[in-house]
């Protein structure tokens, strides 16, 4: 098309009325004429091998590598470097030109003694039976006062989804984690037997009485990622399912026993009555006694008996009832063998 313009204009005709005829610009004609290629979308194409001009030799380049890299310099920013040479009477480049040669030598983070904060990932966990892997939390409760909130420490098994202990108190302490944690261990009776607790990195979670009652109890702890709420998923599931109730109530509570009361039935709600999509819309308490097998297994066999009174009603296998033998917290992108699975000691 553009040749066609140039034989246009040979023959006498204006430029401007020749591309206005084939839909393109004057300016990308004379972009042409000066030497460039046109892209298929009408811009300029960069000439093959054009360097600009304001480019950096290469003894300037590895002199501002040298200058970074002085002890003076080795721990400072290019932000506080290019002033400190400008104070000295030097301009060797501006400070993202500083910046951009650091980064492509991997040289611009972490110039000082400091290490590098580390974000390592909790250690997988899976589960194959109740009490083998808890998780916890705390969320406030609002109060009729404003700025005091009530605490709710809620503790629940992650393979059957049942809550296992819970109270709630007036302010946060490990002391109070401590004892909630040792009255559901007892209760549980797991003594004997391995479990982890994985809870995000709160200040009742890391206290000293805590992570001592852990410890005379041989209980492993697992902790969160700072600020990175999908490494507790299953806690934090629960307290939406907890707070998004129809029944939750809309004034704040007035007293701890309110409190209390009402989280008292919502717990039983949740384990006796609420079926778990996770789980197979079984309770959590029939998973966590071992009858969602046989709740299972009714399921399928009374579908497969549906599928073979009405074949022509199923375009493929009937409903997954399969009972699921294994829960995952925080799993890693690899095979599922390369998790931790937490077994039973023998008593």
């Amino acid at each position: 098309m553009i040749c066609l313009i140039e034989d246009a204009c040979v023959s006498g005709a204006r430029l401007t009325k020749a591309c206005q005829i084939v839909g393109l610009s004057p300016r990308t004609i004379q972009r042409y004429r000066q030497g460039g290629t046109i892209k298929p979308d009408g811009s300029k194409a960069a000439a093959v091998g054009r360097v600009p001009a304001n480019r950096l030799s290469n003894e300037e380049r590895e002199e501002v590598l040298t200058t970074a890299n002085q002890p003076q310099y080795a721990h400072l920013p290019p932000s506080q470097i290019v002033p400190a040479l400008a104070d000295d009477g030097y301009y060797l480049a501006s400070e993202s030109t500083f910046y951009r040669i650091l980064r492509e030598e991997k040289q611009l983070e972490h110039r000082g003694r400091a290490k590098a904060p580390t974000r390592k990932r909790p250690e997988p966990f899976q589960a194959t039976a109740p009490n083998q892997l808890w998780s916890w939390d705390i969320t406030y409760l609002s109060t009729t006062v404003k700025g005091i909130y009530f605490y709710l420490y809620l503790i629940m098994d992650v393979y059957s989804r049942k809550i296992v202990g819970w109270d709630i108190y007036a302010e946060e302490s490990a002391k109070h984690a401590g004892n909630i944690f040792s009255k559901t261990y007892l209760r549980e009776g797991i003594a004997g037997n391995a479990l982890v607790l994985h809870s995000d990195n709160g200040s009742p979670m890391k206290g000293a009485t805590m992570l001592g009652t852990l410890q005379k109890l041989g209980v492993t702890p697992s902790f969160s990622r700072p600020s990175v709420s999908n490494d507790n998923p299953y806690s934090e599931s629960l307290f939406k399912t907890l707070k998004y109730r129809p029944c939750f109530p809309e004034k704040p509570f007035d007293s701890l026993v309110e409190a209390r009361v009402w989280v008292a039935g919502f717990q039983q709600w949740y384990n006796e009555e609420h079926r778990h999509s996770a789980i197979k819309f079984v309770t959590p308490g029939q998973r966590h006694r071992g009858e969602d097998v046989a709740i299972l297994a009714q399921r399928k066999t009374l579908y497969e008996k549906a599928k073979a009174a009405c074949p022509q009603r199923w375009s493929g296998s009937s409903r997954n009832w399969d009972h699921l033998e294994t829960v995952s917290l925080n799993p890693l992108k690899k095979p599922i063998q390369e998790e931790t699975t937490i077994k039973h000691k023998a008593a």
